[in-house]
C-alpha cells in the first residue's frame, strides 16, 4: 500500500512538472496582447487612396513627386481593386509599376479589401521575389506595425523562425499564421477582418487552376486579386506559340480563379519587348477592351531640334573617352538647353541621374544609349525587327488578305489546283492553293493529318499523332500510310467552282526533305494509285554565290522551268525529283500577299475570322529575309525566326511553285471562256487507274481537270 502511495505521489510529481512545463511553453507560444493603433485617424484617411497610401506608408520608396501617369496608373489600380475589373499597364523601365503593385497588394489585404491575392510571375521563381517583398515590409514597415499591428505583430513575434508559426497563439488559440516562400496567411486574429487572408505565388505556365485556402472559420477561399507581374520573356515574347498559351492561360485559368459569380480583380504590369508580343496583344483595347490597357511612354514628344542632340550625344561619347565623365556634354547642354528642350514632352520630368539636369536629358541619353532598347522598354514601341529595304510578312498583313470565302471553294477564274504536303515525324501538314494562269491565286483548304480538332496547336503538342493511328507501325510504315490516308482523301475530293464546274487537284506536290522520310515519299509517289498526280519534292535555298536554275545546261530528261526543275534522281532512275529554290519562291510568296487584291498576281485566303487563321498567319509569318549580294545578283535569304514553325509556309511556297509546272505566268494576258474551258477539258481520256475517276454523275474524267455542269 505505501509502495503504491508512492507511485501515485510520483505520477502526481510529474504531471504537475508537465503541466508547468507546458504553461510555460504556452506562455512562449503565446504573443499576449495586440498593442493598440497608433494613429487610426492616418489609417482611415488612406483606407480608399491608394495613392495617399503609398506616400504615407512607404515614403522611402516614393521619394520623388508623381508624374501625370503615375497619377492615372494608380487611380486605375485602385478602381480596380475597390470594384472588380482588369488593368494592364506598360509603364517605362524604372518607373516603379512593379514596386506600386507590390504595395498595392498590401494595402488591398491589410485593408481587407480583397482576402486571397494571387501573384503570377513570368516563373515561379520571379513571383516568389515579389512575395519577399511583400514579406519584407509586413515584417520590417514600423509605419504598418504602428497602425496594422493586428497583421504585422504576430509577423514580428516569429522573429524570422518560421517553424515557430504552427505553435503561435494569441490567448490562447493558435493564430494560424503561414509564412513561407511561397504564400503567407495573415494570423487568425479574434476581431480582426485580415484573418486568414491569404497571398500566393505562382509562374504563369505553373500550376495555377484550382487555386483556393481553408480559413479557421471554415470558409474556402479562392484568389479575388490577381497580379501578373511581367508574365512574359524574352524567349516566350520571339514565340508566337509561347505568346498564345500565355494569353490562353491569362484569360481562361487565371481569370476563373475567382469561381462562378465573382468579379476578380486583375492588374498586370508588364513590358512590351516584341510587336505582337502577349504584353502588346492585351494592352490593344481593340482586342482585349476588357483589360483597359495603358501604354505610357517615357518621352512624350521628341525634341525639335534632333542636330544639336545628335551633336551632344558626339561630345558626350567623347567626354567618357577621355575624361571619364559627361562633363563636356553637360555644359554643353547647359550653354543650349532652351534650344535642345524645345518641342520636348517627358512624362515624369523628376526623373533623373545625379550627372544629369533634367528628364528630357536623361530620357535622351537612355535614347543614344540604345535605340532599341528605349523604344522597347522605355517607349513601349518596340522597333521592327527587321528594318531592311525588304517588306516584311507579318501576322496582320496575312489577316488582311481574306477573302471572306468559304473554306474549299474554287473561284470563277481560277483553272489549276495543287496542293503541297509537308512531311513531319508526327504530323503531315497539307495547303490547296487554286490559281488562274496569271498566277492570282487562292488558299482554298489547308490542315494537318491527322486532324488536330483544335485551332490552335504545334507540332510539339500535336494530339493524336501518326504513332496513335497506326500504333503497329514503324517510322516509315506510318509515314506511308499517312500519306495514303491523305491522299486518297484529298485526290479524290471534289471541290466546288463558283460557275457550277467541280475540280479535282491537278498536282499534289510531297516534300521528301525531311529527316528519314525521302525514301518512303519516293516509294510512295511511285506506287500510289495517284503516282501520276503526285511529285516528290525538294526545296532549295539558293543563295546569291550560286548558279540560279535559269544558269542551268538543259540535258536530256530534265525539265527546266522558273526556278525549278524536274530530274531523275541518280541511282533512282524511276524517280523524277521536283526541286525548286525555296528563296526565290517566298520572295515571289511576300510579293504576292503584298500586291493588292483584284490585281493579277495577288494571292488571298478562305475565311473572314482573323483569330481562326492565326496559326496559318503565324506560320507563314515565321520567316524573315536577309538581302545578299553576289555574283552580279541580289537575293533575299530567307531563315527562320527562332521558336517558330513554317510547315504551312512551306505549303503555300510549294504549291506556288507547282503552279508554275502546271502553266501559270505572271505575264499570262489571255482570257478564257466559259466554252473555251469545257473544250480543253475535252480531251482524249488516257485508261489508266491512276488518271482515271468516277463522278457521281457515272463520267470517267482525268484528274486535275474541270468538269462542267450541264
Amino acid at each position: 500500500m505505501k509502495d503504491a502511495n508512492n507511485r501515485r505521489s510520483y505520477d502526481e510529481i510529474k504531471e504537475a512538472a508537465r503541466k508547468r512545463s507546458a504553461a510555460v511553453s504556452a506562455a512562449g507560444r503565446d504573443i499576449g496582447e495586440i498593442p493598440d493603433i497608433v494613429n487610426p485617424k492616418r489609417k482611415n484617411a488612406c483606407r480608399r487612396d491608394l495613392m495617399r497610401f503609398l506616400k504615407t506608408y512607404f515614403p522611402q520608396k516614393f521619394k520623388l513627386s508623381w508624374s501625370e501617369d503615375h497619377k492615372i496608373v494608380i487611380r486605375k489600380i485602385e478602381e480596380a481593386v475597390l470594384r472588380g475589373g482588369l488593368f494592364a499597364l506598360a509603364m517605362p523601365r524604372a518607373s516603379g509599376k512593379t514596386t506600386i503593385c507590390e504595395r498595392a497588394a498590401i494595402w488591398a489585404t491589410v485593408y481587407a479589401h480583397r482576402r486571397f491575392v494571387a501573384l503570377i510571375g513570368a516563373a515561379e521563381d520571379a513571383a516568389r521575389q515579389l512575395l519577399d517583398e511583400i514579406k519584407m515590409e509586413i515584417e520590417c514597415n514600423d509605419l504598418l506595425l504602428q497602425d496594422f499591428p493586428e497583421v504585422c505583430y504576430p509577423v514580428r513575434k516569429i522573429n524570422g523562425i518560421n517553424n515557430r508559426c504552427n505553435g503561435q497563439t494569441y490567448n490562447g488559440v493558435r493564430t494560424r499564421i503561414t509564412w513561407v516562400d511561397d504564400e503567407i496567411v495573415f494570423p487568425t486574429i479574434d476581431g480582426a477582418v485580415t484573418s486568414g487572408t491569404v497571398i500566393q505565388v505562382r509562374g504563369i505556365t505553373g500550376h495555377i487552376r484550382g487555386m483556393k485556402a481553408a480559413v479557421a472559420s471554415g470558409e474556402s477561399l479562392r484568389p479575388d486579386l490577381v497580379l501578373i507581374d511581367d508574365p512574359q520573356t524574352d524567349e516566350s515574347a520571339a514565340s508566337p506559340e509561347q505568346n498564345r498559351k500565355r494569353l490562353r492561360i491569362l484569360s481562361g485559368t487565371i481569370l476563373g480563379l475567382a469561381g462562378p459569380g465573382v468579379k476578380i480583380a486583375g492588374v498586370m504590369p508588364c513590358t512590351v519587348i516584341r510587336t505582337g508580343d502577349m504584353a502588346d496583344e492585351i494592352l490593344n483595347r481593340d482586342r482585349h477592351p476588357e483589360w483597359n490597357g495603358e501604354r505610357r511612354k517615357l518621352l512624350i514628344a521628341f525634341p525639335n531640334n534632333m542636330e544639336l542632340w545628335e551633336q551632344y550625344s558626339e561630345i558626350r561619347a567623347d567626354s567618357f573617352k577621355k575624361y571619364g565623365n559627361a562633363e563636356l556634354s553637360l555644359q554643353f547642354y547647359d550653354d543650349h538647353r532652351s534650344e535642345m528642350d524645345a518641342g520636348a514632352v517627358v512624362a515624369w520630368p523628376d526623373r533623373y541621374e545625379s550627372d544629369e539636369r533634367s528628364g528630357i536629358q536623361h530620357a535622351m541619353n537612355l535614347f543614344f544609349r540604345d535605340k532599341d532598347t528605349f523604344f522597347s522598354e522605355y517607349q513601349n514601341e518596340p522597333l521592327p525587327d527587321d528594318d531592311g529595304e525588304s517588306e516584311k510578312i507579318t501576322i496582320q498583313s496575312v489577316w488582311d488578305r481574306m477573302n471572306n470565302r468559304k473554306r474549299g471553294t474554287v473561284p470563277e477564274e481560277a483553272e489549276h489546283l495543287v496542293a503541297f504536303v509537308d512531311v513531319q515525324g508526327k504530323l503531315l501538314y497539307y495547303v490547296v492553293c487554286a490559281f488562274a494562269d496569271n498566277f492570282t491565286g487562292y488558299v482554298i483548304d489547308y490542315g494537318a493529318y491527322p486532324g488536330q480538332k483544335r485551332r490552335y496547336f504545334s507540332l510539339n503538342d500535336a494530339n493524336p499523332t501518326f504513332e496513335t493511328l497506326y500504333p503497329n507501325a514503324g517510322l516509315e510504315g506510318r509515314i506511308y500510310s499517312a500519306l495514303s490516308d491523305l491522299t486518297d482523301s484529298l485526290l479524290s475530293r471534289v471541290f466546288p467552282r463558283d460557275d457550277g464546274a467541280e475540280m479535282y487537284i491537278e498536282k499534289c506536290v510531297v516534300d521528301s526533305a525531311w529527316g528519314e522520310s525521302t525514301k518512303t515519299v519516293y516509294q510512295f509517289c511511285r506506287q500510289s494509285p495517284f503516282s501520276r498526280l503526285l511529285m516528290p519534292s525538294k526545296g532549295k535555298g539558293i543563295t546569291a554565290a550560286q548558279k540560279p536554275y535559269s544558269e542551268y545546261r538543259r540535258e536530256p530528261g530534265v525539265k527546266l522551268g522558273f526556278n525549278w526543275r524536274i530530274f531523275r534522281v541518280k541511282g533512282r532512275q524511276s524517280v523524277r525529283l521536283f526541286e525548286y529554290d525555296t528563296n526565290f519562291w517566298k520572295s515571289f510568296l511576300r510579293q504576292r500577299l503584298f500586291t493588292a487584291i483584284g490585281d493579277p498576281g495577288s494571292l488571298t485566303i478562305f475565311g473572314s475570322d482573323e483569330e481562326a487563321l492565326r496559326l496559318f498567319a503565324e506560320h507563314l509569318s515565321s520567316e524573315t529575309p536577309t538581302a545578299t549580294s553576289g555574283g552580279g545578283r541580289r537575293v533575299d535569304v530567307w531563315k527562320l525566326i527562332p521558336g517558330r514553325e513554317n510547315h504551312f509556309l512551306d505549303g503555300v511556297v510549294g504549291c506556288l511553285a507547282a503552279a508554275s509546272v502546271c502553266g501559270c505566268d505572271l505575264q499570262f494576258e489571255g482570257k478564257h471562256t466559259g466554252s473555251d474551258r469545257i473544250r480543253r477539258d475535252r480531251f482524249k481520256l488516257e485508261s489508266t487507274p491512276s488518271a482515271d475517276r468516277i463522278v457521281p454523275r457515272g463520267r470517267i474524267i482525268p484528274h486535275g481537270r474541270i468538269v462542267p455542269r450541264r
